[in-house]
């Protein structure tokens, strides 16, 4: 499967998200850190959704390395500033009040060195004084082999079925998702697998450290999955 070819079925995939929830308490964190902040980059944007309720806030600009989702986020918001680049080494030429990385996006940064990379090269966009929101992957600690998971989506004309069973090879989380999708013009299958790097605290921390960021740690976060807020100096 070309993932590119079903950037549209990624908001159905997770319709359950309440993205406006999410982007009202992204927004609260900031404004409490850095008052005034007026501008806002989200790294591995995907198709907009957090933006589509931020924009009204800030003056937003959007990366993601997945060009399938670029697309959907461009067609949401025409008017938006939208530019595929690898978290791990960009440079946009502009500064932020505040870098978001959410939906445990960091996971694909793919080592901890390229947590690291990805961590410095958010916090060089930054004001003096931004904030850097990063949401984590799931911690080795919690990870659970072996697990089965599934996603339905259940309208008139779509009807999908998302599965997979979670195993681990080495310090990576494998998601081998299986789709059974059905449309009017009839029914595909098809796979996907993605890649997500198991991260511990300590192992954030230390990105965050080493990127001259002070840094504290919500364990509840947006989604349950917890949250690491840095503030740049002045």
């Amino acid at each position: 499967m070309a993932r590119n070819a079903y950037g549209w079925l990624y908001d159905k995939i997770y319709g359950f998200k309440d993205y406006g929830l999410e982007a009202r308490r992204v927004h609260e964190i900031i404004q409490a850190r850095n008052p005034g902040a007026g501008s806002l980059l989200d790294v591995a944007c995907g198709t907009g959704k957090h933006l589509e309720h931020l924009k009204a806030r800030y003056r937003v600009v959007g990366t993601d390395l997945d060009e399938g989702q670029l697309e959907e986020a461009r067609q949401r918001h025409p008017e938006v500033g939208f530019h595929r680049a690898d978290m791990r080494d960009f440079e946009l030429g502009q500064r932020f009040g505040a870098v978001t990385c959410l939906f445990s996006a960091i996971g694909y940064a793919g080592s901890v060195e390229g947590m690291n990379r990805a961590v410095a090269t958010m916090a060089r966009h930054l004001e003096p004084g931004g904030i850097l929101l990063l949401e984590p992957w799931l911690s080795p600690e919690v990870w659970q082999n072996g697990r089965p998971h599934a996603v339905f989506v259940d309208e008139p004309e779509l009807k999908v079925a998302r599965m997979n069973v979670s195993r681990q090879e080495g310090r990576e989380s494998v998601l081998e998702f299986h789709y059974l999708l059905a449309r009017p013009q009839g029914v595909e299958y098809f796979t996907e697998e993605l890649r997500l790097f198991l991260f511990t605290h300590e192992e954030y921390i230390n990105a965050f450290q080493q990127a001259s960021l002070s840094v504290d740690f919500d364990p509840q976060g947006l989604t349950g999955r917890g949250l690491y807020v840095g503030v740049k100096g002045e």
